[in-house]
């Protein structure tokens, strides 16, 4: 009997890969390439991505596998990508107008226009996304005043990973999930809102019609078929944006809170509720479409190993990883809960705004500078945790953590201790690449739901339990931080240059 797999590409906004994927979720073969944007003709400042370029390099992730998949069946393909980009596109699927990244500028003048046509909070209420200029809508928006006549012409417009999917199959759709990211839906509805396309002046027509993940978008042309290396006709299966399947692949269930955890941390859960009236109120506050039809993704981001990668050089200067990093721990770890009265100003994590420490004495070293990160870090996540479960209306259990900051066990003790709640360190990285083959799986026909694939995955957690410090921690609790989250305001002014360094919501 031959083997089967799914094949899962995924585009990233550093680099694209191949990977197949058995039932059982194991990742039987897999090549990457390098991903980058290039300058645009008119500013090199601006930045664009290239489709055919990334096809190439697709198709050469392919070619790399399959001497691997000898004898294997591919059942499925699916795409999954990052949020917001997306293109123009004629009749034929050629685009108009090349892909804007969400790293571009060009469009932070039109985000801080928007007021002009609909308020911020009305819009974030509405759409639960947050203002960035790197939005779906503002990309839009440049081209109806910088490029009207593509706009008028358009046959549609074509998230990233409808653009690979229409070229793979020659359909044209719009994967749910990357709608959810646009800043262009009535989110609770599920559906493209009325009210903020009249406002903006742009017509429901240049969305083809709407997928959901694990819907079939069409079989893989021949042409594709032969640059691939696979069989013409496999289903090609609708996933979308990556951020979703990380946390369907994660194994998360409703209302578990995840952290994925890296350059900045991102909070999320999967929720059957939300409140987006509350959320212009919280910075870097969100709320994406989950990867399931009636469920929503509310959560919250904010920088962290961007400050701890910022300290090392500084204090550990000419040490390199991985040492430098058992070093960093062990002086951290040799000092007692509250570094001494050192304590970073949390506004280092607020783009823009001045910071420091306080408490810096003749005895403070660079562990101590370390350790308090640490801990402002653990205080800002027990902070947007409490937001967390205000919008989304439920009560943490546990936070399960993800990502290469859930390398750092001194990290993850103190969360646990300042949270008072257990923490759950998944071990396996791959989980927007699982978490998209079990919709594949899905799709094709080989279980009744994504949950029943997923439930063949052997997950492998290390646990995190609040220890002997969890008592020092809460005496030690910043003085009206547990109601931190009633005096937060809005933040309208995210742009590429201070939303970070790893694409949108990512």
């Amino acid at each position: 009997m031959k083997q089967e797999a799914v094949l899962v590409l995924d585009c990233g906004a550093t680099n694209v890969r191949a990977m197949a994927v058995d039932r059982q979720g194991k990742v039987v073969a897999k090549a990457a390439m390098a991903n980058a944007s290039q300058p645009a003709p008119e500013n090199p400042a601006w930045h664009t991505w290239s489709l055919d370029e990334i096809l190439c390099r697709l198709q050469l992730c392919c070619q790399q596998i399959m001497p691997q998949l000898e004898g294997w069946i591919i059942r499925a393909v699916t795409v999954t990508t990052f949020g917001v980009d997306g293109a123009l596109t004629d009749e034929n699927g050629r685009l108009l107008y090349p892909v804007i990244s969400w790293k571009c500028p060009r469009t932070t003048e039109i985000m801080a226009r928007i007021g002009e046509l609909i308020s911020p909070e009305t819009l974030q209420s509405l759409s639960g996304i947050g203002q960035f200029s790197f939005n779906t809508l503002y990309k839009l928006l440049w081209l109806k005043e910088h490029q009207p006549r593509q706009l008028q012409q358009a046959h549609a417009w074509l998230f990233i990973s409808s653009l690979i999917n229409q070229r793979l199959t020659g359909e044209f759709t719009t994967d749910r999930t990357m709608a959810g990211t646009s800043q262009l839906l009535d989110v609770r509805a599920e559906r493209f809102s009325d009210t903020i396309l009249q406002r903006v002046g742009l017509s429901a027509s240049l969305f083809p019609r709407m997928v959901e993940a694990g819907e079939i978008v069409g079989p893989l042309l021949p042409a594709m078929a032969e640059r691939l290396g696979l069989a013409p006709g496999t289903p090609v299966i609708s996933t979308g944006h990556d951020t979703q399947f990380a946390l369907f692949g994660s194994g998360a269930g409703l209302e578990q809170p995840v952290l994925s955890s890296g350059t900045w941390e991102i909070l999320l859960a999967r929720s059957g509720s939300v409140n987006t009236s509350l959320l212009p109120r919280y910075k870097g506050s969100t709320c994406e479409l989950d990867s399931r039809s009636g469920l929503f993704n509310p959560g919250l981001q904010w920088l962290a190993s961007g400050v701890l990668e910022w300290l090392r050089p500084l204090y550990w200067r000419g040490e390199t990883p991985p040492d430098v990093y058992r070093s960093m721990m062990a002086e951290a770890a040799a000092l007692a809960p509250g570094s001494e009265g050192l304590r970073m100003n949390t506004h280092l994590l607020e783009p823009g705004k001045q910071a420091g420490w306080q408490g810096i004495n003749l005895n403070t070293t660079r562990g101590h500078f370390y350790r308090s990160a640490l801990e402002s870090l653990c205080w800002t996540l027990q902070r947007n945790l409490g937001v967390l479960e205000s919008i989304g209306g439920f009560k943490a259990q546990e936070l399960l953590l993800v990502g290469g900051g859930s390398r750092n066990a001194l990290w993850n003790q103190m969360k646990a201790d300042v949270l008072g709640l257990p923490v759950k360190v998944l071990e396996d990285a791959e989980t927007t690449v699982l978490g998209a083959a079990m919709f594949a799986w899905y799709g094709c026909g080989e279980f009744a739901s994504p949950e029943q694939a997923r439930a063949q995955i052997n997950y492998t957690y290390r646990y995190f339990y609040p220890g002997e410090q969890r008592d020092a921690y809460r005496a030690l609790q910043p003085e009206g931080e547990r109601n931190a989250k009633d005096n937060f305001s809005p933040d309208f002014s995210a742009t590429p240059e201070n939303a970070g360094g790893n694409g949108p919501r990512r």
